[in-house]
């Protein structure tokens, strides 16, 4: 199927590309997620039409992930979990826990989907560099300091 891209999609493209892209991906994903339509002649007028507009609001979004950007760069985030004597964790932190904390530390704009853990859960005491993804251009390394509570 092809689409029309209303704003930049990571491995796919920018704004305003036409792109050939699994039904499936598009029906299920870009589509319902107002990332990409349907590229029929209409509907390639109205994003011609419409293009000043998205791409106004496509700088927005990019000004205001490189400012939280800036502000979360470097942040160093600690969290407590219940940890066994060898240093393991009873469970694991994930990326939900971790967007968690970055809103009660007053990043707001973060969500689970956002964080990249490269190595997966962290399941141990420890001290563990992750990154946050806050826009395609954006993304951002933060400190995870995992600490253990005994039980």
């Amino acid at each position: 199927m092809q689409v029309i891209l209303l704003e930049k999609v990571v491995n796919l493209g920018n704004l305003g590309e036409v792109v050939r892209v699994r039904d499936g991906y598009a029906r299920n994903f870009l589509i319902p997620q107002r990332k990409a339509r349907r590229a029929t002649d209409a509907a390639l007028k109205e994003f011609e039409a419409r293009r000043a507009e998205l791409e106004k609001a496509q700088a927005e979004k990019l000004a205001a992930a490189q400012a939280l950007g800036e502000r979360v760069a470097g942040f160093q985030l600690k969290i407590v979990q219940k940890a066994g004597v060898d240093g393991r964790l009873f469970g694991s932190v994930t990326n939900a826990d971790i967007a968690e904390g970055l809103r009660k530390a007053g990043f707001e704009a973060v969500e689970k989907a956002q964080v990249r853990l490269p190595n997966g859960q962290l399941k141990s005491i420890g001290e563990f560099p992750i990154q946050v993804a806050l826009h395609a251009d954006v993304l951002v390394d933060v400190t995870v300091l995992v600490e253990g509570e005994l039980s």
